[in-house]
């Protein structure tokens, strides 16, 4: 379960942060936007670091999928762009990845 929670934090907090840079550098925000997105991309670091893995790389691949779940999300719910199939496809597909890497039956 925490594996799940951390994944959920992880991905909040790293869209959030790199958003932050796309507002400032993209959308022409105001440079103080970068101090809240440091943050969060801190945060998204150490939320990875809770994930319930034996290797970090691992880690990370599987975190991948969820990653592009939430940022079709984020397309959909914060910048109000509703996803194609195309998005909702592939983020299926990459959810299905995700869970081969982080679930599957391992040799001890």
């Amino acid at each position: 379960m925490i594996t799940i929670v951390a994944y959920i934090g992880a991905a909040l907090a790293e869209i959030a942060g790199c958003f932050a840079f796309w507002a400032w550098l993209r959308l022409d925000k105001s440079a103080m936007w970068v101090i809240p997105g440091t943050i969060s991309l801190a945060l998204f670091a150490y939320f990875l670091t809770l994930v319930e893995s034996d290797a970090a790389g691992r880690a990370y691949a599987a975190y991948g999928g969820v990653y592009i779940v939430a940022s079709v999300l984020w397309l959909w719910l914060i910048e109000g762009q509703a996803p194609d199939r195309w998005d909702l496809l592939g983020a299926a597909v990459c959810v299905v990845g995700a869970a081969i890497i982080l679930f599957a039956p391992r040799a001890a």
